[in-house]
């Protein structure tokens, strides 16, 4: 099981790689990150002309289901994957 504090550092590595992740990276990150934080969402799909607010609604919708242990858990092995892909 993973832990609080675990997380927290994973999260603040994301923000330190040495290189900014692709698009879809930081989809992933975001919907893990949403969906370990708030759990799964329950708000409309913004606007069509909202581009960014859509991108993260999208990303956060596809955790829906999952649970914060288990996205908590997914996002600390993602950013891992990222250190190693990019460094710190």
């Amino acid at each position: 099981m993973s832990s609080p504090t675990a997380f927290e550092r994973a999260a603040d590595e994301a923000t330190r790689l040495k290189t900014k992740p692709s698009n879809s990276e930081m989809s992933m990150l975001y919907g893990l990150y949403k969906q370990t934080t708030v759990g799964d969402l329950t708000h409309d799909r913004p606007g069509l002309l909202d581009f960014a607010g859509r991108a993260k609604w999208d990303a956060w919708n596809e955790k829906k289901g999952l649970s914060q242990d288990a996205a908590m858990a997914a996002y600390i092995e993602f950013v891992e994957d990222l250190k190693t892909k990019y460094g710190l």
